[in-house]
């Protein structure tokens, strides 16, 4: 008699198709997945389908949620929510994986109605990276996620946070039991990585901004950024406008590796502060990690973060690190150990700390050692692997 290999098969569900933190741990997570084991759907809402492009490479089976967006209108959320239970009912999964706020809250209000409704048993597991109630916005809007994260909470079997900050707010907020939560860090493996060489790295950027020539600038700040209120960006342009003023003699220029609604804020903030020849938003790159080297101190100015991979990335291709007291990073950076950290919206002391590791290079080079060095608390493998088993 014939025995059929039976796979488990899993929906993963975020709300934007674009390649930010959520979609970097779908694809690192499905990637490494047996597929012997495991049949695989991915399930996202608007945005630019890269994360798409990267699953589709690997035979993963992709399909576009058109009601699904970030901080939908009720009535879009009621579509969403009906879009997700259509397709529960198509796929009847073992197992629904949800990635990110919205996804999150309307994909398990699908659940609990999928399961009113089939016998078929499913579990929920939510993991999110940086609770959204935290985010910089109307303190009336950032209550009403939070009563919804905890309305929902009973509807999800498993919560992953990536942080212990995000742990400890979960029960600061009373959202779920502890032993409902599971923390797991991101992982990397960095000899996979592949970043260019710092003169190919620099040369490919520099191609990006042809009628600037930079080719002379002697240090080059960046950051790798989607340009939403909290990446703090706009912190990132002050702070070079001191520099500008008071350490002109450095030669400083910035380029930022990223795009999103933000762009023409900060656009204008750049022209108002005269520095078109000095500051250049190149757009997204894919994988831009890659090009990290062309980097001589790595910016972080968010002012809400959870665990951001760039941050890994930075430490993998050994650049020194300027980050805020945000989120995880006070978990994956000790201060004046792996790098600096600052307090968030802060341009002066980002601006005082970039000139500081600029005039010091052995301390660069120490937290550029001590940062590759911690690199082996966040292992792929373990990230991997620590999820798989709640299943």
């Amino acid at each position: 008699m014939e025995i059929v290999n039976v796979k488990n098969k899993i929906l993963f569900i975020v709300t934007q198709s674009e390649f930010g933190g959520a979609q970097r741990f779908i694809f690192e997570f499905v990637s490494h997945l047996n597929k012997e084991k495991y049949e695989i759907l991915v399930a996202a809402g608007q945005g630019d389908n890269a994360l798409f492009v990267k699953l589709q490479a690997l035979n993963i089976k992709t399909t576009q949620l058109k009601h699904l967006k970030r901080s939908p209108h009720p009535l879009k959320a009621l579509f969403s929510v009906s879009e997700i239970l259509d397709l529960l009912k198509k796929e009847k999964p073992d197992a629904l994986f949800l990635c990110s706020t919205t996804a999150g809250i309307l994909g398990s209000i699908s659940s609990f109605l999928y399961k009113k409704l089939n016998t078929k048993k499913m579990r929920v597991i939510y993991r999110i990276g940086g609770w959204a109630f935290n985010d910089p916005r109307n303190w009336f809007l950032n209550k009403l996620i939070l009563w919804t994260e905890k309305l929902t909470t009973s509807f999800k079997d498993k919560i992953i946070v990536n942080s212990e900050f995000d742990y400890k707010v979960a029960i600061k907020n009373k959202i779920c039991p502890p032993e409902k939560i599971a923390k797991i860090y991101n992982g990397i493996n960095p000899e996979k990585l592949g970043f260019l060489p710092n003169q190919e790295a620099k040369t490919f950027l520099f191609n990006k901004i042809p009628q600037y020539s930079i080719q002379n600038t002697k240090y080059i700040i960046g950051t790798v950024a989607n340009f939403y209120k909290t990446k703090g960006v706009n912190y990132l342009i002050e702070s070079i406008k001191l520099l500008e003023v008071k350490y002109k003699a450095l030669n400083v220029k910035c380029i930022v590796i990223g795009d999103g609604k933000q762009r023409p804020e900060l656009e204008k903030l750049i022209e108002k502060h005269g520095l078109k020849n000095k500051i250049f938003l190149v757009g997204r790159i894919p994988d831009a990690y890659k090009y990290l080297k062309a980097f001589d101190v790595f910016v972080l100015p968010s002012s809400k973060e959870g665990f951001p991979w760039i941050i890994l990335e930075a430490m993998a291709a050994e650049i020194p690190i300027i980050a805020t007291k945000v989120g995880a990073l006070n978990e994956i950076i000790e201060n004046n150990k792996q790098g600096i950290l600052i307090e968030p919206r802060n341009s002066e002391k980002l601006a005082e700390n970039i000139v500081k590791l600029i005039k010091s290079p052995e301390l660069a080079q120490r937290f550029k050692k001590q940062a590759k060095e911690k690199l082996s608390k966040f292992s792929l493998f373990d990230m991997v692997e620590q999820t798989e088993s709640l299943f």
